[in-house]
């Protein structure tokens, strides 16, 4: 199957409360290769690389998040495949 490559930018209360830890695990879990990042401006920016259907299941979950987020909003944007194995969390831009 193809895969594709979406970045995220989730705004909200979604720094420190876990929201980096949380779409680690869902990640992972579905499967996906990319990365999670906190952002100086207060959001949480991410690349998810997969199959379409997880990777559209993953930006769905990320509008809820973990418990102790509260999502604002997300912008969503086609992106490129950085090569990355696996799924982690990265350095704050």
């Amino acid at each position: 199957m193809a895969e594709i490559a979406l970045r995220l930018r989730i705004r909200g209360r979604v720094q420190g409360v876990g929201y980096r830890d949380w779409t680690v695990r869902e990640a992972v879990h579905r499967g996906l290769r990319g990365w999670v990042r906190n952002r100086g401006d207060g959001t949480v920016e991410a690349l998810l690389i997969g199959e379409d259907a997880a990777v559209g299941a993953m930006a769905e979950a990320c509008r809820r998040g973990p418990r102790a987020a509260a999502v604002g909003g997300i912008e969503t944007a086609a992106a490129e495949d950085d090569g990355s194995t696996g799924f982690s969390a990265v350095a704050t831009l």
